[in-house]
């Protein structure tokens, strides 16, 4: 929903396009371009979280001596950028691929923005890895990282919108006295830091999600400026919160099952190595 509304055509709002979505392609239409993201995506969380984490500790290391102290805001802040940088080298392949096998069905516009869109018969490509193989045939490396200029500027802040309100609600909501928080409370700081960063970071995404987009069939924009300028004249300054409540609404249980999962992980390897090592 979120690639439709923010790069697609004719669809008024969220419930206009879960209708439009399900009418024309069923229940199979809320599920494309799943399997990269799905193959992925341990493999990219745990890159994010471990850079995140031992940055952290590396910061900690150099500022206090002990890699264990409580990291300052500062640090959580400059690790958050660090993860954020590092996660499009992986996130920028993979979202390209998700959008393009999303996109290659949807209505298109020749030359004029007045024209009537046009619908595809085929689909351009047959799967993921045709998608990614054909793509890096035809534009090569700079294709299959096309939009990454707008990916930086989305996750690089969006990151720090991430950890450090986690961070932040998870101090704040762990009772005194307590030495780590509780599941409850990783799950509730998860869900309201998934939902903040998701929420903020959609201006960028809508540019970051047109720019992928584009070269299904046409090439419309030059760049990530060039794809803000376009949008802006266009459609207004409304058209940069286009999916803004299916963020939010995602962000939440997404985030919350990925720092809960984050979180009881670190303590049950900690437990590990304290029995092996009393």
């Amino acid at each position: 929903l979120q690639t439709r509304l923010q790069a697609g055509q004719g669809y008024g709002n969220t419930l206009n396009c879960v209708l439009t979505v399900y009418r024309n392609e069923s229940v199979a239409g809320f599920f494309k371009g799943m399997s990269f993201p799905l193959a992925s995506i341990a493999v990219y969380s745990s890159v994010v979280f471990g850079v995140f984490s031992n940055t952290q500790r590396l910061l900690s290391q150099l500022r206090h001596g002990d890699p264990s102290h409580t990291p300052a805001l500062t640090d959580v802040a400059l690790a958050s950028m660090v993860a954020g940088f590092v996660s499009v080298g992986i996130g920028t392949p993979v979202d390209l691929v998700k959008i393009r096998l999303q996109m290659q069905t949807q209505p298109y516009i020749e030359a004029n923005i007045k024209l009537k869109p046009t619908v595809p018969v085929f689909p351009v490509y047959r799967g993921p890895i045709h998608c990614f193989r054909t793509v890096l045939q035809k534009e090569g490396i700079a294709g299959i990282y096309r939009g990454v200029g707008a990916m930086l500027l989305r996750d690089v802040p969006g990151y720090c919108l991430y950890f450090i309100p986690y961070t932040f609600f998870c101090g704040w909501i762990t009772p005194d006295g307590c030495i780590s928080p509780n599941p409850s409370s990783i799950w509730l700081a998860g869900g309201v830091a998934g939902a903040i960063s998701w929420g903020t970071a959609t201006p960028m995404d809508v540019v970051k999600s047109r720019l992928q987009a584009d070269g299904v069939y046409l090439n419309k924009y030059k760049g990530t400026l060039d794809c803000i300028l376009q949008s802006y004249q266009n459609e207004g300054f409304k058209v940069f919160f286009r999916g803004i409540t299916v963020n939010a609404v995602r962000g939440f249980p997404m985030s919350s099952a990925m720092f809960l999962g984050y979180e009881l992980s670190l303590k049950a390897m900690k437990r590990d190595q304290t029995e092996t090592n009393p």
